[in-house]
């Protein structure tokens, strides 16, 4: 079984379309949706809760990391797998999407954990979408399927249950980057690959607000002060809706 982990903070504009698409797709693969919910003021927990089998709610008093709410999320699954994916991806055709990440899985059983190619959504896409993320992309391909490196992104993470437990899940110090912190560290325990066959997309929501040019620098920034030091630049990730 898979278990699909998704963090959300006020996502009611893009949680219901995500999680539908889950739903209406998936019909030949055992799974189970658990939404990680940081405290939403809007009715997230409520549409969460018509499709997932269960909503975890964050009740601390000080803003909930977002490592810290798919650990939270992860602690409930059952799945021999873990999915964690953004609250505004979407999954194309998810059973035969799954089928072929499990078959990865299953064709390197030293594989601990997968990533797919991301895009923005078509009706949605941009030049400049294509652009950077064409070259995120090829980034990330070339640092798992080349280096072994291990590098990731949180719109798309696939991973072996008892890997991610083995190493403890997300670093919750980490502010930002803890999605490829998790793949760095998965790959000192085994294989992590960039299947780019698959592909995910998503609405561009932080790239629109505040341009690719910066947020590339600011992923690039996370990345390397995360991997030098075990703390990201960015103090807090702001919501962007």
């Amino acid at each position: 079984m898979i278990s699909i982990v998704i963090p959300t903070k006020n996502e009611s504009a893009a949680i219901e379309a995500t999680l539908k698409n889950i739903k209406d797709g998936l019909k030949n693969i055992p799974y189970e949706i658990i939404v990680s919910d940081g405290g939403s003021t809007d009715a997230t927990q409520a549409i969460a809760a018509r499709y997932a089998k269960e909503v975890v709610v964050y009740s601390g008093t000080m803003r909930q990391k977002i490592s810290q709410g798919k650990n939270d999320g992860a602690k409930k699954a059952s799945g021999e797998f873990l999915v964690f994916i953004d609250a505004d991806v979407i999954v194309p055709s998810p059973d035969a999407f799954f089928r072929k990440a499990l078959e990865d899985f299953a064709r390197d059983p030293k594989l601990v954990a997968l990533g797919s190619r991301i895009r923005v959504l078509p009706e949605l896409e941009r030049f400049s979408d294509h652009f950077f993320r064409g070259f995120h992309n090829f980034f990330n391909a070339f640092m798992n399927n080349i280096l072994r490196f291990g590098t990731g992104s949180g719109e798309f993470q696939m991973v072996r249950a008892d890997a991610f437990r083995k190493i403890g899940g997300f670093d919750e110090r980490i502010v930002a980057s803890e999605d490829h912190d998790l793949f760095h560290r998965l790959a000192k325990i085994g294989h992590t690959r960039y299947d780019t066959s698959l592909t995910v997309f998503e609405e561009g929501r932080r790239a629109r607000a505040v341009g690719w040019p910066r947020l590339m620098l600011v992923w690039l920034a996370n990345g390397i002060a995360v991997a030098l030091f075990k703390r990201s630049v960015s103090k807090e990730w702001k919501e962007v809706r």
